[in-house]
This record gives structure tokens, sequence and C-alpha cells, in this order.
């Protein structure tokens, strides 16, 4: 026979009476999801930055850290783009610049460090798939590269671009 226990939620945080230790116990403070209950974004207190280091001193200045921020978002969806653009070949070979990506934003949004943990752990899976299943694997990811090869000689040789073009009323 199983037990009811008794549970609260407080802010983000779920705090079980019957929990005993933990991070913040005897503080008063509640116990659960989080490490930290002051936090509304699920992920703790972001990690302290020496003020001596270049990230600190990035920081320390409003302009230069917008600028900061700014400049890794676009590098993150440049990556992201990258691999969005690569979903046309089969295969895990569209997963890494997808990583890279959100991993490149994921060293200043938080938001990102989420969706990353999630989506490293579906890549592995999917690397592990491709490991135990080499042949396949690799038959699908070259018939893609061939598929595109033979999209791309289509378009040029057989000017499809300006056709199109034309049938829009632009050339």
């Amino acid at each position: 026979m199983t037990q009811a226990r008794n549970v609260t939620f407080s802010g983000n945080t779920v705090a079980d009476s019957s929990h005993t230790g933990g991070p913040h116990a005897g503080d008063g403070a509640a116990t659960g999801a989080t490490r930290c209950p002051d936090c509304t974004d699920g992920l703790g207190k972001p990690a302290p930055v020496d003020p001596d280091s270049w990230r600190g001193r990035v920081r320390a200045n409003p302009g230069t850290y917008l600028a900061w921020r700014i400049g890794v978002f676009v590098v993150g969806l440049l990556f992201v783009m990258l691999g969005v653009a690569l979903t046309v070949l089969p295969g895990p070979l569209t997963i890494p610049p997808v990583l890279v990506g959100l991993w490149v934003w994921s060293t200043e949004f938080d938001w990102a460090r989420r969706i990353f943990a999630a989506f490293r752990r579906k890549a592995i899976a999917a690397w592990k798939h491709a490991k135990q299943h080499p042949v396949s694997s690799a038959a699908v990811t070259v018939g893609g590269l061939a598929a595109a090869a033979l999209a791309f000689w289509a378009v040029g040789h057989f000017d499809l671009v300006d056709k199109a073009k034309s049938a829009v009323g632009l050339g």
C-alpha cells in the first residue's frame, strides 16, 4: 500500500514536507525542483564570473555586453540555419551544426541551455543508432547527397531559376 505525501508548491519549486536535507535545509526555504528558490529560470543561480576575466570585463560595460550578446545570437543563428538547410540530407549530418548553434547560444542565454540539454540527448541517441546500423546509415546519407547533387545539377543544366523568374514575371 502506498502512502500519500504532503506536497506544496512554492514559486517554481515543489516542496515535499517529508523531505529533509538538501541545499536549503534548515533555512526555511522550499526545497525541490530548483536549487535557487529565488530564481525563476529553473536553472539555479547563474555561474559566477570573475570580474578580472575577459567575460567579466565585457559584462561590466553595458554597451559592449549588448554587442557581445547580439554577436553570440547571430553566430548561433548562423549555425542553426546551416543545420536547418542541411535537413535535405538524411542521416545524422544535420544535427551537429544545430548543436553547435545551441551550444553558442547556451554560453549566454538560459533558455538555450535548457534546449541544448534536450537536443544533445537526442543527438547522442541518433549517433548511437547510426553506429549500430552503419550500412543503412551510410546508404541513406550517400543517397541523400546524390539526390542533392542531382537537384543542383538539374537547376543549373535546365536553367530552372531563369524559367521560374520568367514564369513569375521577374525576368
